[in-house]
């Protein structure tokens, strides 16, 4: 008899320190499928699921995949309606022999702190107990208690930059059918220790704190009963109890083994915990060293006001310590401001501008400040991503444009977008290899666009709700001890969640 497996999503990450809030026109600019157009998905962690289940022959019952760049919380109205829709589609396509759900794992709804654990539960209630549930997680993902208990497997991105999507969804979908098979019986433990810190240091290139952890875990599936295993940087810039960094292992039906190999994961994480910490310099330092520089690009990495963090994207502080050095070699800098993009639309292309500029989404960061500026570039903001987990989609800036300060170039839009590479710079016209400076807002990203060519990089100590350290983020939820504010914790023992 032909399986039937089906798959739905709400996907996005976010940021309880700032941010604009995720409705749902955030889902429709960039992903909103429902029933038969989700099967149009050939990308990203949804395409990779459904080429394995296409070549198993299994009937796929599309349900609905949603997602969006990261912002504050989703609001309750968008999540409840999306939510309802999947709950409702997943009733009409009962019955079925298995779930695959391809989450994120830090997400946040107004009024509800843990809405993947929260789906997952609520698609178990439609299933009951035979019916195996897989989930796929981003690397950051805060792993909670529900989300352990009410899935059989949870399967996370090994990759950061994240170049895994579509074979993490390959990989979520091989496990399910071994489940529905009955070839394997899947037994999960999650090792969890304090640290919380940006993600800066949380490559899985090279010879960075995280990659070796990676390295570690990624060994231990060629071990005996091992069927996965995953390491999480938590997302820092929610604010959960419980939040924790550390190992996932699935085995065959061996809880001790799991939970053995997931602890000394957790162990070994706490043991390079002070590696994870960047070393920081404020902008007007950055740009003293960068002027010293022999050759461009030198990239000045403003992590704190990272949409992909949830952030609005309208800082300008280093836009101001750029204009203070008087800084008269090219540069590019991007800002969220819609009614300054709207009014470059409104003047045209060759007129001088003055305008109070950025910090106007999110004002709890920073002033705006005051330009004059001729605008050089005018965008409906249409660009197409060139890789990463929205590769080959088409993002969405809204109205936008470029607005030049002498040498300096400001890439004003109207909606915060995810930053992969250079795509945004480049469909308005702007090649950032003829910079001296660069202002890039990803902490991790910049490298696939830049790391070839940048000559030098600063990781700037700006103010915004995804800064470069955690140390001074006034959680409320979060318990301590926690690393890197209590920087020893005697006696600490790993927490372990099992299913």
């Amino acid at each position: 008899m032909r399986r039937r497996v089906a798959t739905g999503s709400i996907l996005t990450e976010c940021n309880q320190f700032g941010g604009s809030p995720i409705d749902i026109q955030c889902f429709e600019r960039y992903e909103l499928r429902r029933g038969a157009n989700v099967l149009e998905v050939d990308t990203g962690v949804v395409g990779g699921m459904l080429q394995v289940l296409e070549e198993n022959q299994v009937e796929i019952a599309p349900l609905l995949y949603a997602s969006s760049c990261p912002g504050g919380p989703i609001t309750a109205e968008c999540y409840f309606q999306l939510k309802n829709e999947l709950i409702g589609r997943l009733k009409n396509a009962m019955p079925v022999d298995g779930i695959l759900l391809p989450l994120h794992g830090a997400s946040i709804v107004e009024g509800l702190g843990d809405p993947e654990g929260d789906l997952i539960k609520s698609v178990r209630r439609v299933t009951g107990d035979q019916v195996p549930i897989v989930v796929t997680l981003d690397l950051h993902a805060h792993v909670t208690d529900e989300m352990i208990r009410f899935a059989e497997a949870l399967i996370a991105w090994e990759t950061y930059p994240h170049r895994d999507a579509f074979s993490t969804g390959v990989r979520g979908a091989k496990v399910l059918l071994s489940i529905i098979k009955n070839d394997v019986q899947p037994t999960m433990a999650m090792a969890k220790v304090p640290v919380i810190t940006s993600a800066i240091r949380g490559s899985t290139d090279g010879d960075s704190p995280f990659a070796e952890v990676m390295h570690t875990a990624k060994k231990y599936e060629a071990e005996d009963d091992v069927i996965s295993t995953s390491v999480f940087l938590v997302h820092p810039y929610i604010d959960q109890p419980n939040m924790g960094s550390g190992g996932l292992v699935i085995t065959n039906n061996n809880l001790e083994k799991a939970v053995n190999l997931a602890e000394k994961l957790a162990k070994q994480y706490w043991d390079k915990r002070f590696l994870f910490e960047p070393e920081i310099y404020t902008p007007q330092e950055a740009i003293k060293s960068g002027l010293k520089t022999t050759g461009e690009p030198v990239l000045l990495v403003e992590t704190a006001d990272c949409c992909g963090g949830g952030a609005a994207g309208d800082s300008v502080a280093t836009l101001a310590a750029l204009l203070e050095a008087k800084v008269t070699l090219p540069s590019l800098v991007p800002v969220v401001d819609p009614p300054v993009a709207k009014l470059c639309h409104q003047v045209g292309i060759g007129q001088e501008i003055r305008v109070e500029i950025g910090c106007q989404l999110d004002s709890n960061w920073g002033d705006p400040i005051s330009i004059i500026g001729k605008v050089t570039q005018l965008s409906q903001g249409d660009f197409q991503y060139t890789g990463g987990i929205w590769d080959g989609v088409t993002g969405d800036m809204g109205l936008s444009a470029v607005i030049a300060l002498g040498a300096i170039q400001i890439l004003v839009t109207t909606h915060s977008t995810y930053d992969w590479a250079d795509e945004q710079f480049r469909s308005v016209g702007l090649d950032p290899s003829t910079a001296k400076f660069i202002v890039v807002k990803n902490p991790m990203n910049y490298q696939s666009a830049y790391g070839d060519i940048a000559k030098s990089v600063f990781i700037l100590d700006t103010l915004g709700p995804t800064p470069a350290t955690c140390r001074h983020l006034n959680y409320e939820n979060l318990q301590r001890p926690y690393f890197p504010i209590d920087e020893h914790i005697p006696n600490l023992s790993p927490t372990i969640l099992t299913s």
